[in-house]
């Protein structure tokens, strides 16, 4: 994570970076998929932004997170990205999580948590190490209200 910052600076960046996300989270909801922001930050730089497009491409995969660890290691020019953190508004399901651990991601940062399909530390704590290979730090909450009601607000409407 950022380390060239003070405690207090540290949490202003995580909740500048997660407005990104939120940003591309209501991006998200301009093609009607489920609106989940991500960044990829790098030294202290956001260096990927992107959010849900499963409706707008037809792409089961095509999650914030998965395509925002895509643009980064572009980015970075190799797919180790133990440099990184990624900052998302929805704790990821067990296939993005799976993604951070294969791109060795350095930390986690998420907004609301996912009680229906959340792996990091709702279920199956695939972030843990165990029984996974890599061990990603996690930090959750982050504005977990805004995230969470920017969800619910967009299932109320489809129901």
């Amino acid at each position: 994570m950022v380390t060239d910052r003070e405690p207090t600076d540290i949490a202003d960046a995580l909740r500048e970076w997660m407005a990104v996300a939120i940003d591309e989270a209501r991006v998200a909801l301009d093609h009607d998929d489920v609106p989940v922001g991500a960044v990829v930050v790098r030294n202290g730089e956001i260096i990927a932004r992107r959010h849900n497009e499963r409706e707008l491409t037809g792409d089961p995969t095509a999650h914030a997170e998965v395509l925002a660890l895509r643009d980064a290691a572009a980015a970075v020019g190799h797919w180790r990205l133990d440099d990184c953190t990624l900052i998302v508004t929805l704790e990821p399901c067990a296939m993005c999580a799976g993604a951070m651990v294969n791109a060795r991601l350095g930390s986690l940062v998420f907004g609301a948590s996912d009680p229906k399909a959340g792996a990091a530390v709702s279920h199956f704590r695939l972030l843990d190490g165990a029984p996974l290979n890599h061990v990603v730090t996690m930090t959750g909450g982050v504005d977990a209200e805004i995230c969470g009601e920017l969800l619910r607000e967009f299932f109320r409407a489809r129901r």
